[in-house]
């Protein structure tokens, strides 16, 4: 089978390129500057309260569930295509969300950054993820730009040396970094003190999901660290035991996005917990 992710990743630096050249690095630096001071002039002013810390939310969570606003991926297809990102993620918020997580890669994913702009002013308040495939700094700024709290970097895209440049210019713009590993050599890149370390359950290169492996793992990752399992989480009986492993946050998306009422059915998972 093709590595996925090494396809997504040389459509991503296209993509980027492409985004460059639609708007400048010199002005998406102004922008997000002139967000920061609070210059209404931007445009940009989505957030009138601030933006609450995703780590702690997931510490300090009773059910530590990071709902996500998926409408497609590259293994299934679409999931819901007709997904709203101004009713699901505010309806995630009010049955219960820890946090939330929104794709914004369009072509594999069928996301967009105005989608966390949109979720925002349809009210949302919670840490909310920026979910993407992150390689240049450039992506950190747009992450800034809509109104995201945290950003995803994956280890597996990333060379050590890139992911600590990243993580610290992610810090100066105000985001935190939820910090995705698979296998155990990507493990030393716990060391880079992330905000939270995450463990795929879904290897990107094959797209094969396993639960054990955030059991497999937990135990090698910093001790202090908040830890958070990603994908193929369906039973609430497997994030209670992911809980007694030492996990605090838990993604799931597709179990939620491809029923009729993702909310809902969020807030059913809860109740189950």
């Amino acid at each position: 089978m093709a590595d996925i992710l090494e396809e997504i990743v040389a459509h991503k630096r296209l993509e980027v390129a492409r985004f460059k050249a639609e708007l400048s690095e010199r002005e998406i630096h102004r922008k997000v500057e002139r967000l920061r001071v609070g210059d209404g002039t931007s445009g940009m002013a989505l957030l009138d309260f601030e933006v609450a810390s995703m780590s702690k939310a997931l510490a300090a969570s009773g059910s530590g569930i990071i709902a996500e606003f998926k409408r497609r991926s590259p293994s299934k297809g679409w999931i819901k295509e007709e997904g709203r990102a101004d009713i699901i993620p505010l309806s995630y918020q009010q049955n219960g969300a820890a946090a939330l997580s929104i794709l914004t890669d369009e072509k594999y994913f069928g996301g967009c950054d105005d989608f966390i702009s949109t979720a925002r002013q349809s009210g949302v308040k919670i840490p909310v993820l920026y979910k993407n495939f992150v390689i240049d700094e450039y992506q950190l700024f747009q992450a800034r730009l809509c109104g995201a709290s945290a950003v995803l970097l994956i280890a597996a895209d990333l060379s050590r040396k890139e992911c600590k440049t990243l993580l610290e210019t992610a810090h100066e713009l105000g985001l935190e970094v939820l910090l995705e590993m698979h296998s155990e050599p990507e493990l030393e890149y716990a060391e880079l003190e992330p905000d939270m370390c995450g463990i795929n359950n879904r290897n990107l290169g094959s797209f094969v999901t396993d639960v054990e492996n955030s059991f497999h793992l937990a135990a090698r990752l910093p001790m202090e660290a908040v830890k958070v399992s990603e994908s193929g989480i369906s039973n609430p009986e497997t994030v209670k035991a992911l809980r007694q492993a030492g996990f605090r946050g838990f993604l799931i998306g597709e179990s939620f996005m491809k029923t009729d009422d993702p909310g809902r059915s969020l807030k059913t998972f809860i109740a189950q917990l």
